[in-house]
């Protein structure tokens, strides 16, 4: 498989993630979320969770954040690395419901978030659009952090990577 970024196309504008093909764990992690993007798995997921000066999540086919899975099967092995860290705004993370169950949702953190170091595996960031980022993570919310008013990814593709 060649090396790949996505570009995520959301309600509320562009965003293009970098992703970190170079670091050794989180190969199996980026092959998963550029094949889904590829098979347009994730066209049409709404953002199912959003907490403002913390993350934007989605990838949860269901809307539920109980959803999705990998291209692996159900759920697949986490790709910790050691010297990727949730250092600030723009993180590109795996979301899970505990060790070993990463699947096909993700996060975009919105500041650091060192306590999530080792937890989530982190496959790259936002090179492009941090301002469309910055604006998902201020719509208003219910009290259980899910969008008042629908915000998704419309379309979700790969593209390829400038030599």
């Amino acid at each position: 498989m060649s090396r790949e970024n996505v570009v995520i196309e959301t309600s509320a504008g562009q965003v293009t993630v970098e992703l970190y093909w170079d670091h050794v764990k989180p190969e199996q992690t980026c092959k998963n979320f550029v094949e889904l993007a590829r098979r347009g798995y994730y066209n049409g997921i709404i953002f199912h969770r959003v907490i403002q000066d913390f993350m934007i999540q989605t990838g949860d086919p269901t809307g539920t954040g109980r959803g999705g899975a990998s291209i692996y099967g159900d759920k697949f092995a986490d790709e910790i690395h050691r010297d990727l860290k949730h250092s600030g705004a723009g993180i590109l993370s795996m979301a899970n419901s505990g060790k070993d169950t990463n699947g096909s949702q993700f996060f975009i953190t919105l500041a650091p978030t060192p306590w999530l170091d080792g937890k989530h595996t982190i496959f790259g960031r936002v090179s492009h659009g941090m301002s469309i980022v910055k604006r998902l993570g201020m719509v208003p919310t219910d009290s259980g952090d899910r969008p008042k008013e629908e915000v998704m990814m419309r379309k979700v593709y790969p593209i390829q990577l400038e030599q």
